[in-house]
């Protein structure tokens, strides 16, 4: 569905792993109540997801969507029901490349992969949480297997937006010329896979940004790159997707050892961004804001 215009910049600023540590949680929370982190994504079967469950339920303010998890992971149905997508334990692969391949080729992953996707599904519903968005670790939701069973599922489970993965190379490279060659193969995959999810997204009626940033730069949001990102922000709707927490943690140590999330929580509730933010004139919303008319149902804008 394509939204109507929106009226100035907006940001949509979301916090993925909710669940993955109380480290992480804590961070999400944190940036949220003292920062500018307006959104979250939830892992249902990540070790500390029952009490991201309860400080979602304590904190209305904070718009919640299902962080999908099909990749470096646990999955919700019984291992015995997914041979073909987990091993004996029901862990995902930790290669996102070769569970990818699996998920294309092989008709009984395939509909294993959709199984479980109805399972996160339900056990996120189950919270009685409302379900603003939905989009996947290390953005598993954009390969076509998983997006096609998504959207299979979505009048079903009143899936309304969903994050669309796509980043403008050339004002990534601005922001920080690190890691081109990383950022370009990035870039090229993505473009592609988000060509196609745009046109199915929008036959589905599912709403989401216009734009986007995080993809390059994840795991190192930090308040020079906010501070200059904000000026370039274009009209509508951008999301910045980060991974807020406090360390030291012994998951983010395993799983993602070289993000500097104490680093993007300090950015997320730096003064100078939140004065910039002003001073831009960009005003943050959340997920749950989006709607086909571009006026805003429940407006996130924060003061300070």
């Amino acid at each position: 569905m394509t939204l109507m215009p929106h009226t100035g910049r907006q940001l949509i600023v979301n916090g993925d792993d909710f669940g993955l540590s109380s480290q992480v949680n804590a961070g999400i929370l944190h940036a949220h109540r003292h920062g500018i982190l307006t959104d979250t994504s939830l892992m249902v079967t990540a070790p500390a997801w029952e009490e991201a469950v309860a400080l979602a339920r304590a904190t209305p303010t904070l718009s919640v969507g299902l962080h999908l998890t099909l990749v470096q992971g646990r999955a919700a149905l019984a291992p015995h029901l997914l041979p073909a997508v987990t091993d004996p334990f029901g862990n995902f692969s930790q290669d996102p490349t070769r569970a990818g391949l699996r998920y294309f080729f092989s008709r009984q992953a395939r509909a294993q992969v959709r199984a479980e996707c109805r399972a996160q599904i339900e056990k996120f519903l189950a919270t009685g949480l409302t379900l603003a968005h939905v989009d996947g670790h290390l953005n598993i939701h954009m390969h076509p297997v998983v997006l096609d069973s998504l959207l299979a599922l979505a009048k079903e489970y009143g899936m309304r937006a969903m994050r669309l993965t796509r980043e403008d190379l050339a004002t990534s490279l601005r922001l920080d010329a690190r890691y081109g060659l990383r950022k370009r193969w990035e870039s090229v995959i993505f473009r592609i896979l988000s060509r196609a999810a745009e046109k199915k997204l929008r036959t589905h009626g599912i709403l989401f940004p216009d734009a986007l940033f995080g993809l390059h730069q994840s795991g190192d949001i930090n308040e020079r790159y906010l501070l200059g990102l904000l000026p370039r922000l274009r009209e509508g709707v951008t999301e910045v997707y980060c991974h807020p927490a406090f360390l030291p943690c012994r998951e983010v140590q395993h799983w993602t050892p070289t993000y500097r999330r104490d680093v993007e929580l300090a950015a997320l509730t730096s003064p100078a961004v939140r004065t910039a933010i002003t001073a831009q004139e960009v005003t943050l919303i959340s997920y749950r804001a989006l709607s086909p008319d571009g006026t805003s149902p429940y407006d996130a804008q924060r003061s300070w």
